[in-house]
């Protein structure tokens, strides 16, 4: 008789599967973590779960803010969907219940993702193409700048009009110089 160390381990049970697209897109360990357990906790054919920020820190060990921070940031990437929901209390006042969230589907995440690169790239080329203008914009007016000096040594006096009205030393003024001295 031989001895199984491990049991042989049964698809249904006691496992969740974790899409392999979800550690190609850039997800932080702690977004990985947390969209990890949303699986684990997700009805298989309605594809939703309501745990707390609670119940989810303390099966990932994160605080409840932090677990807000992450679901916000899972959010804005496409990977779930969140909607509040209303519980009511015993006396018959409605009160904010969990969130229910929705997992969404990997090919849509994915083309989210692909979107998003895309964009970024296109802005990227924009801003270095702005950037170029400016660094020969700059380089011209550099050269300009040096210009500039002989330019206005070349250009005429502004206060042409006053020496205009002047006329220059009579010879008269030369010779009264000389008989002076």
């Amino acid at each position: 008789m031989s001895y199984n160390k491990w049991p042989k381990r049964s698809a249904e049970k006691n496992y969740f599967m974790v899409p392999n697209e979800i550690f190609s897109i850039g997800l932080d360990y702690r977004e990985i973590s947390l969209y990890a357990y949303l699986l684990r906790c997700e009805n298989r054919e309605t594809y939703q779960c309501y745990p707390s920020y609670k119940t989810i820190g303390k099966a990932i060990g994160m605080s409840e803010n932090t677990v807000a921070k992450y679901v916000r940031q899972l959010e804005e990437k496409g990977l779930i969907y969140t909607e509040p929901t209303i519980m009511q209390s015993k006396d018959g006042k409605p009160l904010n219940g969990n969130l229910l969230y929705t997992i969404r589907p990997i090919p849509g995440v994915l083309e989210a993702f692909y979107e998003r690169q895309f964009q970024q790239m296109e802005e990227d080329i924009a801003r270095q193409r702005v950037e170029e203008q400016l660094a020969k914009a700059s380089a011209q007016g550099r050269q300009n700048a040096l210009c500039a000096s002989f330019r206005e040594e070349a250009s005429p006096s502004p206060n042409q009009g006053v020496e205009a009205g002047l006329e220059p030393f009579s010879a008269d003024f030369c010779r009264t110089k000389e008989k002076a001295g």
